[in-house]
């Protein structure tokens, strides 16, 4: 049979500077319990529960847990003073608290508007006014950099009247044209006719360049698109008149080299542009701008509707087949016999309007062209 001895709780006192007992802590029960084994079996009997007005079934003590002090925990909080020596204190420091009461309200939404606010002030655009500069500073800056008009050579002589592009390289390879006193050779060159000073052929080229014209010409029947001098049947000889006038109303001014822009045969009419603008003209003729061209075609005999789907079907012209855009018979005239054809072209072949009837099996008996892409020949222009 085991035999169990029972040890009375004990309690210790400590004593104070005033020579009191007051009490330190409480031991709980210890029960021991011998067996045949020679085990023994230590375990704290647990607190008195205090009486509730609901009493619920506790659970069982855990033998390992040792049991809580009576009363609340203290923490002590070593603080260092206004007058910079450390302190024992039992509430926390103001700072602590308030970084708690910070992290727990959203830090982060604050760290969201700092840099909100950040940005948005970094990308505000600074108000600044504008600069202001001299009146001789703008007087240089027109004279010298705005108003600067610097050109190729050849382009230079071309649109002073000299002769044509061609013609002027050919002067400029010949070593008759001189720039700055010193001859060039090279029709690249970027000159201003407003600062240097340039000679062709022993004459001093004017520094004002002409004024750009651009004339609309009813060409009449007879007269050929060349600028050549000797030609008396020219385009450009039907402006003798209008240049002849020219120093009268532009004085001091050169006078500008007249040109067509594109050709009409000997036998064709109607609108033509002259002007002293090449790069006005290079657009205009060029086959990238795919400028439509409207004709009237007045035809000998009679005209059917084999006649109209073979002109739309189109013909080859110099290895291309040219379509034209546009084919239609107009409406008889009371005054006029002949039938007439309004024809729309776009490639601008030579001959392409004439090649198109031929193809159909018709003779043309005139061809006038009466628009170029945006530009319509006045009616009233004899």
């Amino acid at each position: 049979m085991a035999s169990t001895t029972a040890i009375a709780a004990l309690t210790l006192h400590c004593f104070s500077k005033s020579n009191t007992l007051s009490p330190f802590r409480t031991l709980p029960r210890l029960t021991c319990s011998f067996s045949s084994s020679i085990k023994f079996n230590i375990s704290f009997a647990p607190p008195n529960p205090k009486p509730k007005p609901n009493p619920k079934p506790t659970p069982e003590p855990q033998t390992d847990a040792p049991n809580e002090p009576d009363g609340p925990l203290l923490i002590p909080w070593i603080v260092r003073g206004e007058d910079g020596n450390l302190r024992l204190q039992s509430e926390p420091p103001p700072s602590f608290l308030k970084a708690m009461a910070t992290a727990q309200t959203g830090t982060k939404k604050d760290k969201n508007q700092t840099k909100t606010t950040a940005t948005s002030k970094a990308q505000k655009p600074r108000a600044t006014a504008p600069p202001q500069h001299s009146k001789a500073a703008r007087r240089f800056y027109n004279e010298n950099i705005r108003s600067s008009s610097a050109a190729r050579l050849s382009k230079v002589l071309a649109a002073s009247g000299v002769a044509s592009r061609r013609s002027c390289e050919e002067l400029i390879f010949e070593g008759k044209v001189t720039v700055n006193g010193s001859v060039c050779n090279t029709p690249q060159t970027r000159v201003d006719p407003a600062k240097d000073v340039i000679y062709v052929n022993g004459n001093r080229l004017p520094k004002r360049q002409p004024k750009k014209v651009y004339l609309a010409l009813n060409k009449p029947k007879g007269y050929i698109c060349s600028s050549g001098e000797n030609e008396s049947k020219s385009v450009i000889s039907l402006f003798d008149d209008y240049l002849k006038n020219w120093s009268k109303k532009h004085a001091g001014v050169p006078l500008p080299r007249l040109f067509t822009v594109g050709r009409l045969d000997v036998a064709t009419t109607g609108l033509i542009i002259v002007t002293n603008d090449g790069d006005f003209a290079q657009k205009l003729s060029h086959p990238s701008s795919n400028l439509a061209k409207e004709y009237i075609a007045t035809v000998d005999g009679l005209v059917h509707k084999r006649h109209l789907i073979a002109i739309s079907e189109g013909t080859t012209i110099d290895g291309v087949h040219c379509v034209p855009d546009v084919v239609e018979l107009l409406p008889r005239q009371p005054d006029m016999q002949r039938a007439r054809l309004r024809i729309v072209v776009h490639e601008g072949r030579k001959h392409e309007v004439r090649e198109l009837v031929k193809n159909a099996g018709l003779e043309i008996h005139s061809l006038k062209r009466v628009r170029i892409g945006g530009f319509r020949l006045p009616p009233d222009l004899g």
